[in-house]
């Protein structure tokens, strides 16, 4: 069997290395949500069901929502350096809400619909 897209495969694998990265080496549990995305969006790849992308994008938008609202709470203790940027839920709450958007429009792209 063949994936249907395999950049969301390869996005959807660089997701969950960064998410185990964030998780050993910045000792935060804000990398469990770049893991279970990558792992949904590697789902999605290799699929290629159009529904479950919409429902997907949706998704992340929401959890883009948490996400953001958690990191604007956590800012006063971050510091300006590039592991506490990536490791912060303010980052992958961005990170979500973009990536929820491209899923949802590509969703109803006329080379989704062809499927």
């Amino acid at each position: 069997m063949n994936p249907r897209s395999v950049i969301g495969l390869v996005v959807g694998v660089l997701l969950i290395v960064l998410g185990v990265i964030t998780i050993v080496k910045g000792n935060s549990v804000g990398g469990v949500v770049p893991l279970v995305v990558g792992l949904a969006l590697c789902y999605v790849g290799w699929s290629g069901n159009r529904v479950a992308l919409i429902v997907f994008g949706h998704t992340c938008i929401v959890v883009g929502c948490f996400l953001i609202t958690w990191g604007i709470y956590l800012l006063p203790y971050c510091k300006p350096i590039l592991s506490h940027i990536l490791t912060r839920p303010l980052f992958w709450g961005m990170f979500s809400i973009m990536g929820g958007i491209c899923a949802n429009y590509h969703g109803f792209c006329q080379c989704m619909r062809r499927l």
